[in-house]
């Protein structure tokens, strides 16, 4: 199967996700200065998760570009990933609108944590169908990085339970992480041009 389709679909759902998470920026009833500051917890959430949105597209990009085509394998590890990030807006807004307290930043955690797990699946799905001499199986290596996020992540939402700005301090940390697209993809691409080395298989 071509991945053109699944491509032009994963950036309209992740186009969508953004929309939606901005419509929950709600015009304040007020000509004031101070009436804006009332936004600050919902406008903190909107840039962490607009960024994560972001190095989400941009990372699925370059994972596609390293790639040759896809299976029905893929199609649903790929329609998993979008449906995490899908509540994004949902868990981004409520802890925006409860001021970071302890369960609406635990839950925006889970989500993050659950974002990176399908996107490990999905990059998995997709070495297992282009072999591990695939240009990205070559990028990828042991994913330090990946496993490194993961570990974060479990790590924070311990820590929500101490202080939940302290959990939210390590979802910040992983967005910094991961903030510069993988250069991994990019270096290996040029190296080793998808389909130069790949054994091909049917899907």
């Amino acid at each position: 199967m071509r991945k053109s389709r699944l491509e032009a679909f994963s950036d309209g759902v992740l186009a969508i996700i953004i929309t939606i998470m901005v419509l929950e920026l709600k015009v304040p009833h007020g000509d004031r200065l101070a009436d804006l500051q009332k936004l600050s917890p919902v406008f903190l959430s909107y840039i962490l998760s607009f960024i994560y949105i972001g190095i989400y597209w941009n990372n699925h990009h370059h994972m596609m570009h390293a790639v040759q085509h896809v299976n029905g394998k893929v199609l649903w590890a790929n329609s998993h990933l979008l449906f995490w990030l899908s509540l994004v807006p949902f868990a981004s807004g409520w802890m925006g609108e409860n001021h970071f307290t302890t369960w609406p930043v635990v839950v925006y955690g889970i989500v993050l944590l659950m974002c990176a797990v399908a996107y490990t699946l999905l990059s998995n799905t997709l070495i297992a169908l282009h072999g591990r001499n695939s240009t990205l199986a070559k990028a990828t290596g042991n994913d330090r990085k990946g496993k490194l996020s993961l570990a974060v992540y479990i790590a924070s939402l311990l820590l929500c339970f101490i202080h939940p700005l302290l959990g939210f301090a390590g979802y910040v940390l992983v967005a910094v992480i991961w903030f510069v697209p993988d250069l991994r993809i990019e270096r290996t691409v040029v190296q080793h041009p998808a389909g130069e080395d790949e054994t091909l298989h049917t899907g």
